[in-house]
């Protein structure tokens, strides 16, 4: 396992620590969060990052905020649950595990009868179970995705979707995981991926502590180095998908997907079920994070704008579907997605 991204701590009560991704690569702190606020603001301020890892994080975090609830009544209990659930949903709006994880958690609290010492031992369950799936379902996704990966090839990603971004091998690097795992050599060139830097703080520091050969290039050196023929596939994450197999990813992930199609690079994303959004037709309906204008103009405190300037920070683009080579889940490559592929992967994982 590459990190341990985030732990429950104890038992009940307990309390969640997690690393803080915004002090990486200078320094690895972990952080102990005690309540439901503090754990709103490590996801709205990305010390926890990552659709899946931020699935985990809001499935704790709202046990942080019921665990002492022992005593109240079924009514007082789900009522606490859902306000919870409600604060929660506000804290990032692309990332659709988050919400998944806090529908999933209600949906428990209402189907549990008994008190409020029921409920809440049937939450500790159900968040517990969301953290063993997502260990065993980046497994499954890297071997899945090791099997494109062929002995010596070489890899470009873009952003984090590693393990800092789950509770194991990641996504997008679980099949390098894995390959290595096999015995294969795999290469990795990392973007930096601006504004905040995740590659390059994030995917470059734990690839490097894995073991992994990895090349940290600017993005706009994307192009380049494919045109060189230094790379023999993409893979990314996504914060989430439409029912068509359009992608919601990392700004920039577009862009590195009209490369690809360009220099003839397969281009994969790698997600499990849990980030398709099937309420969504197609990647249109996806709402875009836009974050403060200090992530451009001062990134990492220093000044790189003009006081005054106007700056556009989406956090999010959208890759259509047409220009995804396959999509890696935890029951198999959807190939050259579609609504069709997409919902039979669906219903094969039991998601519809």
């Amino acid at each position: 396992m590459p990190v341990a991204t985030i732990l429950w701590e104890g038992g009940r009560p307990g309390h969640v620590r997690l690393i803080d991704q915004t002090r990486l690569p200078l320094e690895c702190v972990v952080l102990d969060v005690r309540t439901v606020e503090e754990m709103f603001a490590c996801i709205r301020r990305l010390a926890v990052r990552g659709a899946p890892a931020i699935g985990v994080a809001a499935a704790f975090g709202l046990l942080l905020g019921v665990q002492h609830l022992d005593e109240r009544d079924r009514e007082d209990t789900l009522g606490r649950v859902r306000e919870m659930a409600a604060y929660l949903a506000k804290s990032r709006p692309t990332a659709v595990n988050l919400f998944w994880a806090l529908e999933r958690m209600a949906a428990r609290a209402t189907r549990d009868y008994g008190t409020g010492a029921g409920i809440i031992d049937g939450l500790f369950a159900e968040a517990r179970a969301i953290f063993e799936e997502d260990k065993a379902i980046c497994r499954r996704i890297g071997a899945v995705g090791a099997e494109l990966l062929k002995d010596g090839c070489t890899v470009l990603t873009h952003c984090n979707a590693g393990g800092l971004a789950t509770v194991d091998y990641g996504t997008a690097l679980a099949p390098v995981y894995v390959a290595k795992d096999q015995g294969k050599t795999i290469r990795v060139f990392a973007d930096e991926t601006r504004p905040l830097l995740q590659g390059a703080r994030l995917t470059a520091w734990e690839l490097h502590r894995s073991g992994i050969d990895v090349t940290l290039i600017a993005d706009n050196m994307a192009a380049r180095v494919m045109f060189e023929g230094r790379i023999d596939a993409v893979l990314v994450g996504a914060d989430r998908i439409a029912r068509n197999g359009d992608v919601a990813n990392k700004i920039g992930t577009y862009g590195v997907a009209v490369l690809a199609r360009e220099h003839g690079i397969p281009f994969y994303v790698c997600a499990p079920l849990s980030t398709f959004d099937a309420r969504m037709a197609t990647g249109a309906e996806i709402p875009i994070e836009e974050r403060g204008a200090e992530e451009i103009a001062c990134g990492f405190g220093q000044r790189t704008a003009p006081e005054g300037v106007r700056i556009y920070n989406p956090a999010f683009d959208i890759t259509p579907a047409r220009l995804v080579t396959g999509i890696v889940t935890e029951v198999g490559l959807i190939e050259g997605p579609n609504p069709q592929s997409v919902e039979a992967a669906l219903r094969r994982g039991g998601v519809l």
